[in-house]
């Protein structure tokens, strides 16, 4: 809870910041929901720099044009016809540099000048701070807000959803918001593109779940969960049909089969902490970052599950591996098989 309470307390500083027209002189921005990141780093561009002069006053470092350098040149250049300057730099990872350009960065960091914002930025690279080089750490923790843009909570992203159908002019329910979230994925960015296409796509003010299906190709993971779903509710032809959608999005086999094996262990986790008498939160705990909605699902399918099964399940994910891993056999078919087993072993419980 502390972790959740700390990301967005830093978070909400980052928007009070914007506001108030006070942003801070260092900032590190990471996280899975590159929407959010990229828009409140807009935000900040927009605040920060004016149109005629932001080519003086806007300094871009990424990992081919980085140097030690040439970010303390930018960091130290003066504004020019305005108040401020703001460098970005990013994907660079701080703690991997030399010893030489670590101690350098300290000393920039520690002495930003009022006139400068610095935003390092973490997309590609992930945000992985050693807090074993105490003196680049305590600069980094001592002079920066360090913001996470993890992925939005359910209730939050259908309200979001439902706004921008309503800027299209379109309606949406709840329940379609929910499905769309689940075979997206569930990030912004993901959503933003998806909505476009289908307002796009429907003729009428109403949005039907037809709409989304003609349009929408759904994620990996999230066709992997209706079809277990469509299992533990023992509609097996019906999950068959979803393994087969799986097959014709062209997927390799050998993905799905890891996308199946990963959904089974994280069910069989849930299983294990709910007759433990654990909540959803301790799932979301061990496969941080878990959204609390996906967390919720996960926990549910597993009521449909007995023990037995999951570690009956996992068993035969793995002799399946093996066997496209060292048989001739078409992996389809072994998928196949695969699907057929597991609705056998449902049947019996």
């Amino acid at each position: 809870m502390a972790k959740k309470e700390e990301k967005h307390s830093a978070l909400q500083e980052l928007k009070q910041h914007i506001k108030n027209k006070d942003l801070q002189r260092l900032y590190f921005f990471h996280g899975e929901e590159t929407f959010l990141l990229n828009h409140y780093l807009g935000q900040i561009r927009k605040q920060l720099l004016d149109p005629l002069t932001e080519s003086f006053n806007f300094h871009r470092l990424t990992s081919e044009t980085f140097d030690i350098l040439s970010f303390a040149d930018a960091v130290e250049n003066l504004p020019m016809m305005a108040e401020s300057t703001l460098v970005q730099v990013d994907d660079i990872d701080l703690f991997k540099m030399s010893e030489a350009d670590r101690t350098k960065m300290t000393e920039i960091l520690s002495d930003i000048p009022e006139y400068c914002t610095v935003v390092f930025t973490y997309l590609t690279v992930g945000w992985k701070p050693d807090k074993r080089l105490k003196k680049l750490w305590d600069a980094v923790d001592s002079n920066g807000i360090i913001v996470e843009f993890a992925k939005q909570e359910q209730r939050d992203l259908v309200a979001w959803i439902t706004r921008h159908f309503a800027a299209h002019k379109k309606r949406i329910s709840s329940e379609l918001c929910v499905y769309l979230i689940e075979i997206t994925g569930g990030t912004m960015t993901a959503l933003a593109g998806e909505i476009d296409k289908i307002c796009a796509y429907s003729g009428s003010d109403e949005i039907r779940k037809t709409d989304i299906d003609a349009v929408t190709e759904p994620v990996l993971d999230a066709v992997v969960f209706q079809m277990t779903d469509l299992l533990s509710a023992g509609r097996y032809d019906q999950a068959m049909l979803k393994l087969q959608q799986l097959l014709k999005m062209q997927q390799e086999p050998i993905f799905v089969l890891g996308a199946v094996g990963s959904h089974f262990r994280r069910i069989a986790t849930a299983r294990t902490l709910m007759d433990n008498g654990r909540s959803s939160s301790e799932l979301q705990k061990l496969y941080a970052p878990m959204p609390d909605f996906a967390a919720r699902k996960t926990m549910e399918a597993a009521r449909r599950y007995s023990p037995e099964f999951c570690r009956k399940a996992a068993q035969m994910v793995l002799e399946t591996d093996y066997k496209m891993k060292t048989s001739f056999d078409d992996n389809e078919r072994l998928l196949e098989f695969l699907v057929l087993q597991l609705a056998q072993e449902a049947r019996n419980g």
